[in-house]
């Protein structure tokens, strides 16, 4: 039976290997949680599901810079203790630890985005989902905020040679500013973020900062305090994605879905309940543009693999059961086992008179730019080349004549996955890291919110 929608989800279970530190609040493990969960709900059935390619060092360099690229494809542990010089300007001290397969877990995150957007440009899909990525802090030659790689910006940049215009919108507790700094001097890509703003990392994201030259209104930034509530996010969320959609009118959207805007979120401080979050996916969705859904944040596992599979099942329009399902992480979930994330009653920092202002500045500084910027058009050049994929393709086929696919074009094909692949080849406490929340960076200081 055709989709309604081409929806397009990509996940390698190898993503759930790897492991930052015991310590460390980020943990990998969380896409292989809400795997689960999308597989115990039967959505893998109801979408195109692919493991995506790795991304390689080549594409990677698209972005970020060779030296630092290069870094990261020797980065091992005992490789930082060596290289202590190198591993101090490229790392962002205990947020960005040189864990073991640093770079391979970074190419899963990568690859994904990568190829989703390609299939947003070949029209092969209307949504895609790629939960492994959404690193907004890694900068052009340096580790940031958990993030190596910046998945977004490689994505973005693919989407840029068949769209005029792209947006992209970060619904992440975490001010999107890896994203937002890369394309700051262009009126090509409009950046949002909707972001806690003041003592907290990165620092960045003030509401009068808006790009310049260029891009000179086209960052938009919405700095939010204290324990911001459903209504709340949403009485500001709608009417400025409104005018931004009708003002930018861009060919796609790329969204980061961060959950550590999420109440009772390990690191974050909103108060935003699961159903609050994916309004906000819902409401992008209606537009009926092109989009592409990334993770991102999201410090407590459990409300993690939740709000991401309950959001999987919002973009493909399924009613879920509130009972989960049993699933294989089905007791990180108790007592209630059920699929929720509840906000709490902490207080809300974020007056009326505040949101009515930053309101009225972000109107204001949209009414300032021309409906749908001019970009001259230009034939679409043909994709980058992938001289790498093809050489192992034929070196497959050469060992086995017969065989008239090759392992890798195997991997990419669609089929429905369960948390294991069904296919009978593919084998398959609190932390002390503080400076996440720190203010500033050397380049751009921490401000004070918006009065």
């Amino acid at each position: 039976m055709p989709l309604k929608k081409r929806i397009t989800y990509y996940y390698d279970e190898e993503v759930g290997n790897y492991n930052y530190g015991y310590t460390h609040p980020m943990k990998p493990f969380r896409m292989r949680m809400a795997h689960s969960l999308v597989a115990a709900y039967g959505l893998d059935k109801k979408m195109n599901v692919i493991r995506p390619p790795r991304a390689s060092a080549r594409e990677m360099t698209r972005f970020h810079s060779d030296d630092y690229i290069e870094f990261l494809t020797r980065l091992t542990p005992e490789l930082a203790e060596l290289e202590l010089e190198r591993s101090d300007m490229y790392l962002s001290g205990g947020d960005c630890p040189p864990f073991d397969g640093v770079f391979e877990f970074s190419s899963i995150s990568a690859g994904g985005s990568i190829a989703g957007a390609k299939r947003i440009n070949h029209g092969e899909s209307d949504i895609v989902i790629n939960w492994a990525g959404g690193l907004h802090h890694a900068k052009k030659s340096a580790a940031s905020g958990f993030c190596y790689v910046n998945d977004i910006v490689l994505a973005i940049l693919e989407l840029l040679r068949y769209h005029q215009r792209v947006m992209y919108l970060d619904i992440d507790v975490h001010h999107g500013d890896g994203v937002e700094e890369a394309f700051y001097t262009t009126d090509r890509v409009m950046t949002v973020s909707f972001h806690k703003h003041g003592d907290f990392f990165p620092g960045s994201g003030h509401v009068t900062d808006d790009g310049v030259s260029k891009g000179k209104g086209y960052a938009v930034n919405v700095p939010l305090r204290d324990g911001i509530d459903d209504q709340c996010y949403k009485d500001l969320f709608e009417p400025v994605m409104r005018m931004v959609m009708e003002r930018f009118r861009p060919g796609a959207v790329v969204m980061q879905c961060g959950t550590d805007s999420l109440s009772g979120d390990r690191i974050g401080c909103f108060n935003l309940s699961m159903k609050g979050h994916a309004a906000c996916v819902e409401f992008m969705k209606s537009f009926g543009v092109p989009l592409f859904c990334l993770g991102g944040g999201g410090y407590t596992i459990r409300n993690v693999a939740r709000t991401w599979a309950y959001e999987t099942a919002v973009l493909l329009d399924q009613e879920l059961d509130p009972v989960l399902p049993y699933n294989d992480y089905y007791d990180f979930y108790g007592p209630e086992f059920r699929l929720d994330v509840p906000a709490s009653n902490m207080d809300n920092a974020n007056t009326k008179e505040y949101l009515e202002k930053i309101f009225r500045h972000i109107a204001e500084q949209l009414r300032g730019i021309p409906h749908a910027p001019s970009v001259m058009m230009q034939e679409v050049p043909k994709d980058w080349p992938e001289a790498s994929d093809d050489e192992m393709d034929d070196e497959d086929m050469d060992e086995e004549p017969e065989r008239k696919t090759s392992e890798r074009q195997r991997d990419a094909r669609i089929v429905p996955v369960t948390e294991l692949y069904e296919s009978d080849t593919d084998e398959f406490a609190n932390t002390g890291l503080n400076s996440y929340r720190h203010t500033g960076t050397s380049t751009r200081p921490a401000r004070s919110a918006a009065k």
